[in-house]
């Protein structure tokens, strides 16, 4: 099974993640997605938004100053406002997600990252 972690080394969160996927032994492929060269496109995002455990929204940080200063009001979107707005502000992705191939997963709170240094993949339930 391969794990990806779409991760933002600036976030503190995110790195705690993989550093406890790490530190139990797993390898992780680490995609910065804020880097131009590594940023999901639209085909992945909606990979992600549909196989993401909880609502499609869940993916995007709504605490963020950028997501108020648009003026975002995203309950009750579909996927596809969801990959329309982060094709467009790629900074509101939130982090750190974990996708094992099947599900997919973000990492808050924190205490995510060990369940899933556990187990090797998405905890479910």
């Amino acid at each position: 099974m391969t794990l990806t972690l779409l991760h933002n080394p600036h976030c503190p969160t995110s790195v705690h993640a993989l550093d406890a996927l790490e530190g139990a032994g797993h390898e992780v492929t680490v995609r910065k997605y804020l880097l131009v060269a590594e940023r999901l496109n639209e085909d992945e995002l909606r990979s992600l938004a549909q196989r993401l455990t909880g609502d499609p929204v869940d993916a995007l940080i709504r605490r963020d100053k950028q997501y108020a200063t648009l003026g975002l009001e995203a309950d009750g979107w579909d996927i596809e406002q969801v990959v329309a707005t982060l094709l467009e502000h790629p900074a509101l992705l939130q982090r750190p997600i974990l996708d094992d191939g099947t599900a997919v997963m973000i990492g808050r709170p924190r205490t995510r990252a060990a369940e899933w240094a556990s187990a090797g993949r998405v905890v479910v339930g």
